[in-house]
């Protein structure tokens, strides 16, 4: 039985507090983390952070991440058991050979097959029996809140006190992260944008956390949700972890992003923490353009305007311009350079549910990968004339940990 699974006697696994990390880490039994599956294989630990995961090391040295789906959903697969599908994902800046993915996925499946059916049956039932609320927004316990991220030598935590949002851009790629999730749980297939998890245990097991686990820095909400969409207004779980961060005895660098404004609620507290960043998705300038991508998401104006009162605060800031849409690339430039100067910059990852939005005749040229990609090196060009840093990836480079394991 591995530490922080669910529960077992006798083989038997017994309910407990929903946390899906917890039933991973049960497929994977009896293997604890850092053992090996195979001789040339360790297992490093499982994640739903960013979708269902499970990491390993091959002939320690290339990390490979295997993404569990259920085999109905018929995503792409490098191998299958009878109710499963593994697909695999590089774990750094090493591509991994499709080779030795496909290999890491049969060893995975072989390993998992025989305990699957009574995983995934208890499962069923400790959602059945364990969740509280609706199946639109829903209050649900969680045994572990900081998941490692990163390079082997570059790691950091990810923190998401929900799962889902309600700001539900239409392109965003977490919903293909979550739909495995809400699958296996047997919840109704609904919109993105129209459920949210509430880890509502997310304070305190954030602070057990902090004192145990090896300091890194902190990001929080790095896809699958939005820490201030409309339901941290009431929950303020958000906040509260923010609380718990502020008042550790050595408060660990932290990153928080949004597309709403009401983190400007919490500006006093995030001063507070001496190594505090936030940040903003300000993917164009045109703020008609905003509007018909991200309807529910604060206006650009506002936007800016939030950044520009954490400066005058002394936060640092960044901004990420992901995915390209439509406007002026060196009137963004000019934007940015006012309210920060450090912005990430990426590409469209997929129109996913946006397909009308990007069929739209005004902006149809956006969907297409060529232009996303002549328009982010326009517009990185644009923001290195104005003396503005532009990095890819999921922390600026000062936030970067240099060595760690």
């Amino acid at each position: 039985m591995s530490p922080g699974g669910p529960p077992s006697r006798g083989g038997t696994l017994l309910l407990a507090p929903l946390d899906l990390r917890d039933y991973l880490l049960a497929l994977m039994e009896p293997l604890l983390p850092g053992q090996l599956l195979a001789p040339w294989l360790r297992f490093s630990g499982a994640s739903t952070e960013l979708g269902l995961r499970l990491t390993f090391l091959a002939h320690e040295r290339h990390e490979v991440h295997v993404e569990v789906s259920p085999r109905e959903q018929g995503q792409k697969y490098a191998a299958q058991s009878p109710r499963l599908a593994f697909a695999y994902r590089h774990g750094g800046a090493e591509r991994v050979d499709q080779q030795l993915g496909r290999l890491v996925c049969l060893a995975v499946a072989a390993h998992v097959a025989p305990r699957e059916q009574l995983v995934l049956d208890r499962l069923a039932a400790s959602a059945s029996e364990t969740l509280e609320g609706s199946t639109r927004i829903r209050k649900i316990h969680t045994t572990r809140l900081l998941e490692p991220a990163g390079t082997p030598d570059q790691r950091f935590y990810t923190l998401s006190p929900y799962l889902g949002c309600l700001i539900g851009c239409r392109f965003c790629y977490a919903q293909s992260r979550l739909d495995p999730q809400r699958a296996l749980l047997r919840l109704p297939v609904v919109p993105w944008g129209s459920y949210v998890d509430a880890r509502v245990n997310a304070p305190e097991v954030l602070a057990e956390e902090l004192r145990t686990l090896p300091p890194r820095p902190i990001k929080f909400c790095p896809i699958v949700s939005d820490p201030y969409q409309a339901v941290e207004r009431t929950m303020l779980l958000t906040r509260r972890c923010l609380e718990v961060i502020a008042r550790a005895p050595a408060p660990p660098p932290t990153l928080i992003m949004t597309r709403a404004t009401l983190m400007l609620r919490d500006l006093d507290l995030l001063r507070s923490i001496p190594e505090a960043w936030v940040g903003a998705s300000i993917p164009t300038l045109d703020d008609d353009v905003r509007a018909h991508f991200e309807p529910r998401a604060a206006s650009i104006p506002e936007r800016l305007e939030m950044l520009r009162a954490f400066r005058d605060a002394g936060v640092k800031r960044v901004v990420v311009v992901q995915p390209m849409l439509p406007g002026d690339p060196e009137a963004l430039a000019d934007a940015l350079a006012q309210v920060t100067s450090s912005v990430s910059l990426g590409v469209l990852r997929g129109e996913l549910g946006a397909q009308d939005d990007f069929a739209d005749p005004r902006y149809a040229f956006a969907r297409e990968e060529p232009w996303q990609t002549r328009t982010a090196l326009a517009l990185r060009d644009a923001l290195l004339r104005r003396g503005v840093s532009v990095w890819l990836g999921e922390l600026p480079p000062e936030l970067l940990p240099h060595g760690a394991s």
